[in-house]
């Protein structure tokens, strides 16, 4: 249970309580369910490749949990003890990318890799920070975040270790970089225009192409496994290069058939957590997302 302390007008001291919702919408119709709650604050699921469970991380740790519910499941992953909603699924199925922070300071995040089944994490990046964000589809590259000599960009790795390479060179933050099933691409959200929206590229960098022109802050798009949506998180309200938690959001369906956009939720309370990794059910037809209550109990 994540509690925080506020002040209200009164002058007393109150305590916030915060129940996470995992929940998963049907793209054609709009149909929301419930997978599970809880008093405490989780985020980011991944849809398994099989299909038969979510990934989502909590408190520092990974857990698994059935699609049909029931009670998480912690992962093994060693002296990995500080897991941010950062962290994903290969192609395959059979690995687990993670990313960790070693100490409380979140700028010491690196990328990680373990088997599925959890086991000892295997560090990727060696500068620091770095948060994953997409895996290509022959399993051979990761791309993450990183922020070297004060400025965020998108880079690539391979997935055994190496030189990273720095894909994004515009000025502002370029983040959540996903690949398309096919590889030509990867999508991501950035601030290059002077506010964030939803952007594409080649996995070389080149070609970059702005895709939303609208009022709101777009972020983290994830394209279909079958190519031919992209679901996003949309800020009700700018929020300039932020992703904070506890904001007015929704999520909006992109058919790259014509690049014609509609809401896929209504509004809800969310943000950073709700889906900033790949969430896609492996057949197309759903995605996975987090939202947040907030219950105030009184002096």
């Amino acid at each position: 249970m994540i509690l925080c302390a506020v002040v209200v007008a009164s002058g007393f001291w109150q305590d916030t309580t915060i129940r996470s919702f995992l929940k998963t919408v049907e793209i054609s119709n709009g149909r929301i369910e419930t997978v599970y709650s809880a008093d405490r604050r989780f985020e980011a699921p991944n849809w398994s490749r099989d299909g038969r469970f979510f990934l989502i991380n909590s408190e520092g740790r990974l857990y698994r949990l059935s699609v049909a519910g029931g009670q998480l499941e912690q992962l093994e992953t060693g002296a990995a003890a500080r897991i941010n909603n950062d962290h994903g699924i290969s192609p395959d199925g059979k690995s687990l990318v993670i990313s960790n922070e070693p100490t409380e300071n979140w700028l010491t995040s690196s990328v990680y890799l373990l088997p599925i089944t959890g086991g000892t994490p295997k560090q990727i990046t060696t500068k620091a920070p770095s948060f994953w964000h997409g895996w290509s589809p022959d399993g051979k590259t990761l791309a993450f975040v990183g922020r070297r000599e004060d400025e965020f960009d998108i880079y690539t790795i391979p997935v055994e270790g190496g030189d990273e390479r720095r894909i994004t060179t515009c000025k502002g933050l370029d983040d959540g970089p996903d690949y398309s099933p096919d590889g030509a691409f990867i999508y991501y959200n950035s601030f290059c225009s002077g506010k964030m929206e939803i952007w594409r590229m080649r996995p070389d960098g080149s070609q970059p192409e702005q895709l939303t022109h609208d009022q709101y802050a777009n972020w983290f798009p994830h394209p279909s496994p079958d190519g031919r949506w992209v679901v996003y998180l949309s800020f009700i309200e700018d929020q300039r290069q932020d992703h904070p938690f506890g904001r007015q959001v929704k999520l909006r369906l992109m058919d790259l058939r014509n690049r014609s956009v509609r809401d896929v939720t209504p509004p809800f309370f969310g943000g950073q957590g709700t889906i900033n990794v790949p969430s896609w059910s492996p057949d197309s037809r759903r995605v996975a997302f987090v939202t947040y209550e907030q219950h105030v109990r009184g002096p």
